[in-house]
């Protein structure tokens, strides 16, 4: 590996399942919205969540007649060999979960199937309260593609936005349930990006144009909600299609990254996360497959299958990239105390000085990673998703010492997805794992 100095950086990501062609909008984001009649309470769209660790799951299930449905509980534990440490309880799902999407953590562990969101009890792994769906699943179910967009995860709410509304569902209290109408210059393909626990409690999104029956478009916006007295922050007309980067949050002096497509093309757009107002410009190599917003600037690829840091003011900071022959990749990387985790799809986490780009450690995994492999920090371990007959690691982040590896004999085609089960990603008791249908509940000593 090889590094050239030039700033600081820090850790959300966001990234396109496949590139696009031509201009415009990544495929897996959708039209959406429309301008029906708002529908009964009962058949309202609940959303879609993430899998029990805070990976996005995406489904859509039917509540049937008068939005009765059945909460289905864990299904009895299937005789699994284990290697690492014994989980506190293991969930077992009826179908498969798709865990395309590290979004936000949530403050319970929740299982996505095409049944719906199901909330899960923190102790037992047995079901909680489950959220359905309508409409009904699409054939080519599980895509996570086919709802991006539509639903964020809080830390105790699922967000939806449907027919002109924002819902919000708590995860175990009917009570604490909303909804909100969207002002007229929000209408059409209306999508969510994320929560900002930062702000605190801003869910920021953007509208893109589409025809009207007249002949005209409507218009291209970014917008920010602010969720604690359920009013519009602000909404801003954009050119170009735009939307914020997701999970979206504001970074360092209150900048809000955005990505604008331009023909075959993206760049990086920062944003006054108070105002929306655009402050600058950086254009990005390979159509930024991927962007990373932390507390002092971005990270996105550098063309060359390495990370590049733009500054909190727009400038190129640190470039890290392979060794000339080596055609390694660099995913979405983490920050984190300092530190700058990036791991390759060859199956190797480094580990780079926040301010100056050097190479402090490299470990080499024993399994490869894909872009879907969203590395987390808790308790002072840094735990590595791999393929799903792969495992997860534990690398202690002082040494770059690799630990133990969890994996079960279970099938499956997925790459394994965490999160932990407190408020912010980096605490916590437990470390949620799970892959297709199965979850695992796992103590953080």
């Amino acid at each position: 590996m090889q590094s050239s100095s030039g700033g600081p950086a820090s850790g959300t990501a966001w990234q396109w399942d496949e590139e696009t062609d031509g201009g415009g909008a990544p495929e897996d984001v959708i039209a959406g919205g429309g301008e029906r009649a708002r529908p009964s309470r009962r058949r309202l769209l609940l959303g879609a969540g993430v899998l029990a660790a805070g990976g996005a799951a995406w489904a859509f299930g039917r509540s049937g007649v008068g939005g009765a449905f059945p909460s289905p509980g864990p299904t009895g534990p299937v005789p699994t060999a284990l290697s690492g440490p014994t989980p506190l309880w293991t969930y077992r799902g009826p179908e498969a979960m798709t865990p395309e999407r590290l979004t936000d953590p949530p403050s319970h562990p929740v299982y996505l199937s095409r049944n719906g969101l199901q909330v899960l009890d923190h102790e037992k792994g047995t079901a909680a309260r489950l959220l359905v769906f309508d409409p009904p699943a699409a054939r080519s179910w599980p895509i996570d593609g086919d709802v991006l967009g539509k639903v964020v995860v809080g830390p105790d709410h699922l967000f939806t936005i449907y027919e002109g509304h924002l819902d919000a569902r708590h995860f175990t209290d009917p009570v604490g349930d909303w909804s909100l109408p969207l002002p007229d210059d929000l209408q059409g393909q209306v999508r969510l990006a994320g929560y900002d626990r930062q702000a605190p409690g801003i869910l920021y999104g953007y509208a893109w144009g589409r025809p009207r029956s007249d002949g005209t478009r409507t218009e291209n916006r970014l917008f920010a909600l602010r969720v604690t007295d359920r009013s519009l922050l602000w909404s801003v007309r954009t050119e170009q299609t735009e939307q914020p980067v997701t999970p979206a949050t504001h970074i360092g002096g209150g900048l809000l990254a955005c990505l604008r497509f331009l023909g075959g093309r993206a760049e990086v757009v920062a944003r006054d996360a108070a105002t929306g107002r655009e402050l600058w410009t950086a254009p990005g190599e390979e159509d930024l497959r991927w962007c990373v917003a932390g507390s002092g600037g971005f990270f996105v690829p550098d063309g060359n299958g390495g990370v590049r840091r733009l500054l909190p003011a727009g400038e190129p900071g640190w470039t890290y990239a392979p060794h000339r022959g080596e055609s390694w990749r660099a995913l979405p990387p983490l920050e984190h105390g300092g530190r700058v985790y990036v791991p390759w799809d060859q199956g190797v986490v480094s580990c780079l000085d926040l301010s100056s780009g050097a190479e402090l450690w490299s470990c080499r995994l024993p399994f490869p990673l894909d872009r879907r492999s969203r590395p987390l920090v808790a308790r002072d371990t840094l735990f590595v998703p791999g393929t799903a007959a792969g495992g997860v690691s534990a690398i202690h982040p002082a040494t770059g010492e690799l630990g133990w590896t969890f994996h079960d004999s279970g099938p499956g085609k997925d790459v394994w997805t965490l999160a932990t089960d407190a408020a912010h990603q980096f605490d916590g008791t437990r470390l949620y794992a799970g892959h297709d249908d199965v979850l695992h509940a796992l103590p953080l000593n």
